[in-house]
C-alpha cells in the first residue's frame, strides 16, 4: 500500500437537537492508505455512520478538514462533491437505495450515465454478471430479494471502478447466508480493483477480515487495532 487516499484532521461534527447542540464526533484524526481495508466499529450511536458520511462528502464537518485523493472536500459545493464522488467513490448503504422504477441494469448504469459514459449499459451488465445477477438484469427492485438488491447496490457502487469504496452496514439487512455472500463479493471486488475499502459494521467476522479496525465510543476513536486485535501504535 502506498500513499494516503483519505485524511481527516481534527474533525468535529455537531448537530442541532431539540434540547440544543449535540456533539456527534469530536477530535477525529486519521489517515487511510491506498488499498487498505478499514472497519469502523462501536455501539449504536457512537458516530460510525456519521464518520463514514463525512469521508464521502455526504455530510459536512462542523470543524476540521477532510481530504480525499488530495482534494479538500470542505471547499467543494454540492455539485462539485457529487461530481467528485461519481468518479472516485462508490457507496453501499444498508438499505440499498435503489430507484424503484428502474431495472437492475438501469440502476447499475446510472452513475456512468450521469458521467456521460457511452458504454454505460455494457459496463453495468458486466458488473451485474460479476455479482451473479446476469439473469435478473431486467427485474425491478420490488421483484428482487434483499440479497439480490444488495448485489445490485454493490454493482452500482463499483461500476465506475472507484479508488475508494465506502460501505455502511452492507450485511445489516440480510440473513446469514446472503450476508456471507455479500461479504465475500465485497472483498473479491475490492481485490479485483485494488480499491480502498472502508466499512461500518457490527459483524465481528466482517471486521476481522479488514487490515485495521477502528472502534468509536461517544464520537471519539479509541486506540487503533489490527484485525487480530493487537493495538497498533
Amino acid at each position: 500500500m502506498t500513499g494516503t487516499v483519505l485524511s481527516l484532521t481534527d474533525i468535529g461534527l455537531t448537530l442541532q437537537g431539540n434540547a440544543g447542540p449535540v456533539p456527534i464526533l469530536r477530535g477525529i484524526s486519521l489517515k487511510v492508505n491506498q488499498g487498505e481495508t478499514l472497519a469502523l466499529t462501536g455501539p449504536s450511536g457512537s458516530g460510525k455512520s456519521s464518520l463514514l458520511m463525512l469521508m464521502g462528502g455526504l455530510e459536512r464537518a462542523t470543524s476540521g478538514q477532510v481530504e480525499a485523493l488530495g482534494q479538500d472536500l470542505s471547499r467543494m459545493d454540492e455539485d462539485q462533491l457529487a461530481k467528485f464522488r461519481r468518479g472516485n467513490m462508490g457507496v453501499v448503504f444498508q438499505s440499498f437505495h435503489l430507484i424503484p422504477n428502474m431495472t437492475a441494469l438501469e440502476n447499475t448504469a446510472l452513475p456512468l450515465e450521469l458521467g456521460g459514459e457511452k458504454n454505460a449499459f455494457a459496463r453495468a451488465k458486466s458488473e451485474l454478471e460479476a455479482v451473479g445477477l446476469e439473469h435478473r438484469i431486467d427485474h425491478y427492485p420490488a421483484q428482487l430479494s434483499g440479497g439480490e438488491q444488495q448485489r445490485v447496490a454493490l454493482a452500482r457502487a463499483i461500476v465506475a471502478r472507484p479508488p475508494i469504496l465506502l460501505a455502511d452496514e452492507p450485511t445489516g439487512n440480510l440473513d446469514g447466508v446472503n450476508g456471507q455472500a455479500i461479504m465475500d463479493l465485497l472483498f473479491a471486488l475490492r481485490d479485483r480493483d485494488g480499491s480502498t475499502l472502508i466499512m461500518v459494521t457490527h459483524a465481528p467476522e466482517l471486521a476481522e477480515r479488514c487490515d485495521r479496525v477502528l472502534r468509536l465510543i461517544d464520537g471519539q476513536i479509541v486506540p487503533d487495532q489490527s484485525a487480530s486485535g493487537q493495538v497498533v501504535a
